[in-house]
């Protein structure tokens, strides 16, 4: 099955969670997954979180100028001050363009 993602700036970002405040972090991932929705240029996101805390996020953006507006919108700065104060050990973010992506899907 061919991808459908080639050309998009995917922007991965890989994070270590604090045990500090499950609660506030749903939430406030919950509300930035709607806000990120929202944007010009947004084209979906995968994540996934493993027990220990580490985990990845994939947001997938049209075009270069879509994924700076989304890192700069006021909102999504906010809530990112906050999880480096509260919800963060380490964080990194690379941006990249897809070239090529594949599916595969059990019939």
């Amino acid at each position: 099955m061919g991808g459908t993602r080639q050309g998009q700036v995917a922007v991965i970002f890989t994070s270590r969670r604090t045990r500090d405040d499950d609660a506030g972090y749903e939430e406030a991932a919950a509300a930035m997954d709607a806000l990120a929705a929202r944007q010009p240029g947004y084209c979906g996101i995968d994540s996934a979180r493993g027990a220990d805390g580490f985990g990845i996020t994939v947001s997938y953006w049209e075009d270069e100028a879509a994924a700076l507006a989304w890192r700069d919108h006021p909102d999504h700065a906010t809530t990112r001050a906050a999880g480096r104060a509260l919800w963060y050990d380490d964080y990194s973010v690379t941006v990249c363009t897809v070239a090529r992506d594949y599916r595969w899907h059990r019939a």
